[in-house]
């Protein structure tokens, strides 16, 4: 080792949580959802969150709104803060298989939790859709739902892209309580 260097490492500076010149965002509750902790094991009814939710109390299973078809409920991994998820009761996994009144009221549904959204949290947009199938995207590809998550200005930036972390800077109970409280006034207006 002659004429090498000895590299010393103060040991403060490589453990992980000890402050420095970066800032950190811990995102433990992730993992559950990188292991796939929330997702059903199969297809069925019994194991299908979108399923099971609505059979407990709203505040529990984190529904905004109950429909006679459909139902509003926060997503549980958002993208931002207020990302909704449209659900119909019924077990299908495809778009296709929704009959005429689900679909009337998913589409109703999405437009009353757009402007609930906006009264809510003054959103700059929205990006809504299905992603139908595992291979297209759907975390839970056997139970249709239908995205609503609200935009802001900035609101994207390079930790998704770089670290693989969203900055979600609400809690879902606080959320999904506001969104429930004016819900039935706003729906009322439209």
């Amino acid at each position: 080792m002659s004429g090498e260097q000895e590299v010393r490492i103060d040991p403060a500076e490589s453990m992980a949580g000890v402050p420095d010149a970066f800032q950190r965002l811990w995102t433990p509750h992730r993992m559950a959802y990188i292991k796939g902790d929330s997702k059903p094991i199969d297809a069925t009814e019994k194991q299908c969150p979108f399923c099971t939710k609505p059979k407990g109390p709203d505040d529990e299973g984190l529904i905004v709104h109950r429909g006679e078809h459909c139902f509003v409920v926060m997503n549980l991994f958002p993208y931002s803060p207020g990302h909704l998820l449209v659900c119909p009761y019924r077990h299908i996994s495809w778009y296709t298989d929704a009959n005429q009144a689900e679909v009337d009221e998913m589409a109703s549904l999405t437009r009353t939790a757009m402007k609930v959204l906006t009264e809510v949290s003054d959103p700059h947009g929205f990006n809504i859709g299905m992603n139908q199938g595992a291979v297209a995207g759907a975390g839970i590809a056997a139970h249709l739902h239908q995205h609503v998550v609200p935009r802001w200005e900035g609101d994207a930036n390079f930790l998704p892209i770089i670290g693989r972390t969203r900055a979600v800077p609400q809690l879902l109970d606080d959320a999904r309580q506001a969104l429930a409280e004016a819900w039935p006034d706003v729906a009322a207006e439209a």
